[in-house]
C-alpha cells in the first residue's frame, strides 16, 4: 500500500469522511474498543463507506505510525455518479456497454478487469460500495494505467443500478453457469449491462433473479470454472465482436 495513500488514526480518518475524501476502504483492529471508535464506526455506515476488521499485525505492516487501529486508504481516481455516467454515454448516441462487478474482492483480477475493459470499449465499471475489490496500487498497476481512462461508479445496492439500468432501455446479462444459454446465444449488439460475480460465489442469486438475460462459457475442460478475469474478457470480445460485424 502507498503511504501517500493512507490516512492513519481514528480522528485523521473520521475528519476526512467528512470532508469528503475519496476514501476507499478503512481496515479496523478488530478487537478495538473506546467512544472514538463507536464514533468511527457511526461515521463509516453514515456514509456508507467499505471496511474490514483486521488483526492489529496487519495494521502494523500498513503504517509504522501510531494508527490506534485504524488505517485508511484513499482512491487513486475519483468515482462518477452512475446516473451521470449513464446520461452521458446515452446521450453521445452511441450504444452503451457497461460492466457490472457483483462484489469481485481481488484488487489484481479488477485492475486486469479494467484494463480488458478500456482495451474493449466499456463505458464504465459499476462496483458495490461494501463487500468490492479497492481501488488501491495493486488495482492500478496490474489495470496497466487503464484505471484512470475508464469510468468507475460505485453504488450502494447492485440490484439498484441493475433497476436503473434496465429503466434506462439498458439490457442486463448475467455471466452464470446456471443457464443453457451460451454468450453466443446473446445479442449485444445494443444497450448492454454485463454482471460478473465475485471470485467464490458468482453472481449473487439475488441479482440473477432480476436480469434480463443469463450467460455461460463453453466448457470442455474438468476445471468447472475460469478465472473471473478471464471470463470477463471472454465476453467483452464477443461483445465487441458482435459490434464490429
Amino acid at each position: 500500500m502507498e503511504k501517500d495513500n493512507q490516512i492513519f488514526g481514528i480522528r485523521a480518518i473520521i475528519e476526512a469522511i467528512n470532508a469528503k475524501k475519496e476514501i476507499d476502504k478503512v481496515f479496523v483492529q478488530k478487537d478495538a474498543q473506546g467512544d472514538l471508535m463507536q464514533d468511527l464506526m457511526k461515521t463509516m455506515k453514515r456514509n456508507n463507506i467499505n471496511f474490514s476488521y483486521v488483526p492489529v499485525e496487519k495494521l502494523n505492516r500498513l503504517t509504522p505510525n501510531n494508527h490506534q487501529g485504524a488505517v485508511a486508504t484513499i482512491a487513486p481516481i475519483s468515482f462518477v455518479a452512475l446516473e451521470t455516467m449513464v446520461e452521458s454515454v446515452i446521450e453521445s448516441g452511441k450504444k452503451p456497454l457497461f460492466l457490472i462487478l457483483d462484489q469481485l474482492s481481488d484488487a489484481r483480477n479488477f485492475g486486469a478487469i479494467i484494463r480488458t475493459a478500456e482495451c474493449t470499449g466499456v463505458d464504465g465499471i459499476i462496483i458495490q460500495k461494501q463487500g468490492s475489490a479497492p481501488v488501491n496500487g495493486d488495482t492500478v498497476k496490474t489495470s496497466a494505467g487503464a484505471v484512470f481512462n475508464v469510468p468507475i461508479c460505485k453504488v450502494d445496492h447492485i440490484k439498484d443500478a441493475i433497476f436503473y439500468l434496465q429503466g434506462s432501455g439498458i439490457k442486463t446479462v448475467a455471466a452464470t453457469e446456471k443457464t443453457d444459454q451460451h454468450i453466443y446465444d446473446i445479442n449485444f449488439n445494443e444497450g448492454v449491462a454485463i454482471i460478473m460475480g465475485s471470485e467464490d460465489r458468482g453472481v449473487n442469486p439475488s441479482v440473477l433473479k432480476i436480469v434480463d438475460e443469463k450467460a455461460k462459457l463453453p466448457m470442455f475442460g474438468t476445471i468447472e470454472s475460469l478465472n473471473v478475469s478471464v471470463a470477463c474478457g471472454a465476453f467483452l470480445y464477443e461483445a465487441l465482436r458482435q459490434r464490429l460485424n
